[in-house]
């Protein structure tokens, strides 16, 4: 069974940095796309950060380059997103998810993906 657990998560103020883990059972992360996205109340999930394309590129929303980076450690199967420079902005709920199928592109919207973790609330204070 596959199962993605995120933690990390928390209450920050703006400047301060975050690293969230997603631990991945059932699978290896190496053979499988992996997201990170975010989503806050009434808005859709959207990536931030996502790897696994055939050609190894990553992706990073305009909102998070140079601050947000995705990371893997294949020996604890897990991923991490380091979140430097935090924002008000970047409240939210934090979801990581995987992907078995062949990507040309780096997958980057919630349905290109078949799991997810149950999240963690990332909460920025001003």
């Amino acid at each position: 069974e596959v199962q993605l657990v995120e933690s990390g998560g928390g209450l920050v103020q703006a400047g301060g940095s975050l690293r969230l883990s997603c631990a991945a059972s059932g699978f290896t992360f190496d053979d499988y796309a992996i997201g990170w996205f975010h989503q806050v109340p009434g808005k859709e999930r959207e990536g931030v950060s996502c790897s696994g394309s055939s050609d190894g590129s990553t992706y990073y929303a305009d909102s998070v380059k140079g601050r947000f980076t995705i990371s893997s450690d294949n020996a604890k199967n897990t991923v991490y997103l380091q979140i430097n420079s935090l924002k008000p902005e970047d409240t939210a709920v934090y979801y990581c998810a995987a992907d078995s199928k062949i990507h040309i592109l780096v997958p980057t919207t919630p349905r290109e993906y078949d799991y997810w973790g149950q999240g963690t609330q990332v909460m920025v204070s001003s």
